[in-house]
């Protein structure tokens, strides 16, 4: 569905010095397919993922999806940052259907399911009130909602569960796979964390320093439905072994 083609992306630093992102990045990621991003700090996957969204372009290359160019973002990909970045003149409810206001898209229908999504996330005694008074991890949860109410094709994801406390990023992660089980989608997800990657992923894309390059792509073969109970798995342990070696190198092994 999605496909990367020989991309680069350089910026300009200081004194106009070029600073190389990503280099001849391919990719192909197929439909309904849940992979995962990770790689040491710096080098280009929240990059990658805004090539995606088509929220910036490529210095070379380019990426499709289904066959057409992306050229810019597009009605069926939803993002959610690591900030929220929510409106703070809206409420929660308002910005939960942002989206689809702006598509002229919003129906009772809308209205009901980013409700229910807002119920999911912990927030429908909240969708009254303002980001301000919501704690970050409570405005990160009604980003999420937002990038989900219009039900996307593609949904790109930046570390979205960073801000969170950890039982509430655990029942997240687990949400989402719900939410992806009962309605597929192709997602893209960017992480620090390996066993949430392993957890979550049909692949794991392992990126290389700056440049950022494709080092490896790992097949997670674990059933589903999954559960935190999997991290014990031999195949969930084999595969985070392998994600540190090509990240960390000789200091994964030294540790081990």
């Amino acid at each position: 569905m999605i496909s990367i083609d020989a991309v680069s992306k350089r910026f300009s630093g200081r004194d106009d010095t070029p600073v190389v992102a990503l280099s001849d990045v391919s990719l192909e990621i197929g439909r309904n397919r849940f992979v995962c991003l990770v790689g040491p700090s710096g080098c280009g996957k929240s990059t990658l993922l805004r090539l995606i969204g088509g929220l910036i372009a490529p210095s070379d290359g380019g990426v499709t999806i289904d066959g057409r160019p992306v050229d810019g973002p597009r009605a069926e990909t939803g993002i959610v940052f690591q900030a929220p970045t929510l409106l703070p003149w809206a409420t929660v409810l308002d910005n939960v259907l942002f989206p689809s206001r702006m598509m002229n898209i919003c129906t009772d229908a809308s209205v009901e399911r980013a409700r229910a999504l807002l119920k999911l996330a912990g927030l429908a005694e909240f969708e009254g009130s303002y980001p301000r008074e919501l704690s970050g991890g409570m405005q990160q949860r009604a980003g999420i909602c937002r990038a989900l109410v219009h039900d996307p094709a593609v949904l790109l994801m930046d570390e979205p569960f960073g801000a969170l406390d950890a039982l509430t990023r655990e029942e997240m992660t687990l949400e989402l796979l719900r939410i992806w089980t009962e309605r597929p989608k192709t997602i893209v997800f960017v992480t620090h964390s390996i066993s949430e990657a392993v957890l979550l992923a049909d692949q794991v894309v392992v990126m290389s320093a700056r440049p950022g390059r494709v080092a490896e792509i790992i097949d997670v073969d674990l059933p589903r439905p999954r559960h935190f109970g999997m991290e014990s798995h031999d195949h969930f342990q084999d595969c985070s072994q392998r994600i540190r070696a090509l990240i960390f190198g000789n200091r994964a092994r030294a540790a081990a």
